[in-house]
């Protein structure tokens, strides 16, 4: 029995070494791989206040001009209208309309989508900026860049048919008007009207606290931008579901796409703001604007019953700035039908002057 339990343990003590030794030959388990860091977020999409409220004065006066009606009952009411209509500073406007362009783009996901993808790595993103600065077109060839720009084009395009369409009304006015009376009397303090026509085309226009809110918004991709309701539903220009807009693109609307991908790579705010003004900057367009106030005032300066203040109004005010809007997105322009053939001067074959014979008289004095 004693030789039985000394076999047993002498088992039990071979077996554990047995055991110890395969151990000992097994494989070690690899180790544990290595941390790897996630990549950096990118920054987050910024947008200079000042441009947003660029963007909101230039929206605004587009909304209250649109919104001028037709029906004249006095003189008040015309010089009221002046009052909303030469409410812009030609630079600012359409600085405006470009901050409004880049607010527009970044609502575009695809777009917003193709140029955040180069925002994670620093020197990559670096290397665009310095792009964008150098030649805004550049923006262009990021995807999503032609629904973008429908979008620019569609949305200004439509607000400045809106004001071309409701001047053409004013202009119509001009002459319907002329059947009352106090239309024909003239205008007072004539001086003093051009002198504050002026004197608010250098000033620029302010923008509203909410608006500035809801374009704030709509430039970090939230709600989208709902136009406003024009004064006349029959003029009203519906702008659908974004578009693919081909190239090639008016400068404003590339200014406004570059504006946008920088504020996308989180390089347009506010400390960056002389830079992107220098971006947004565009020259040639503003010699629309600019030769629309020359002829407000030489309009002004001439005018004299008060039927003479609603045609500058509607043309040089409503009409030439809707058209300048029209023009400097590259929408489609208004059909304007060609003027009426002068007619042709009728000429008549005088007959031949038959010569006096020479009297008997006059024959005698000679």
């Amino acid at each position: 029995m004693l030789s039985t339990t000394r076999t047993r343990a002498a088992l039990t003590a071979i077996a554990v070494v047995a055991a110890t030794l395969l151990a000992s030959c097994e494989t070690p388990p690899p180790p544990p791989p290595p941390l790897v860091a996630a990549p950096p977020a990118p920054p987050p999409i910024t947008l200079s206040s000042s441009i947003v409220e660029k963007a909101s004065a230039f929206r605004g006066y587009m909304q209250r001009a649109g919104a001028i009606g037709a029906t004249f009952e006095n003189p008040d009411q015309i010089q009221a209208s002046l009052k909303v209509g030469v409410g812009y500073e030609p630079k600012q406007f359409l600085s405006g309309a470009t901050a409004y362009a880049a607010v527009l783009a970044l609502q575009d996901p695809t777009y917003v989508a193709s140029v955040r993808a180069f925002a994670t790595d620093p020197a990559q993103r670096q290397s665009i900026i310095n792009q964008l600065v150098a030649d805004p077109a550049y923006a262009v060839g990021f995807k999503g860049s032609d629904t973008a720009a429908g979008r620019i084009i569609d949305t200004l395009g439509a607000s400045g048919l809106q004001l071309y369409t409701a001047g053409k009304a004013v202009k119509q006015a001009a002459y319907d008007v002329q059947r009352a009376k106090w239309s024909t009397l003239p205008v007072l303090d004539r001086d003093g009207r051009l002198a504050y026509a002026k004197t608010m085309s250098a000033t620029p226009g302010l923008a509203d606290s909410a608006d500035v809110a809801a374009l704030q918004q709509a430039s970090m991709g939230g709600v989208p931008l709902v136009p406003a309701p024009p004064a006349d539903p029959a003029a009203a220009v519906t702008v659908s579901g974004p578009r693919s807009a081909p190239p090639p693109y008016k400068p404003l609307v590339i200014r406004g796409l570059a504006v946008a991908a920088l504020a996308a790579l989180g390089y347009a705010g506010d400390d960056k703001l002389p830079l992107i003004e220098a971006v947004m900057a565009e020259p040639a367009s503003a010699m629309c604007l600019n030769m629309a106030k020359l002829n407000l005032y030489q309009c002004l300066a001439v005018a004299k019953p008060h039927y003479e203040d609603v045609f500058c109004l509607g043309q040089h005010i409503m009409i030439d700035t809707g058209m300048c809007v029209l023009k400097a997105s590259g929408a489609a322009l208004p059909y304007e039908p060609p003027p009426p053939p002068k007619p042709e001067p009728v000429v008549t074959k005088k007959k031949p002057v038959a010569k006096k014979k020479a009297s008997a008289s006059a024959k005698k004095k000679s």
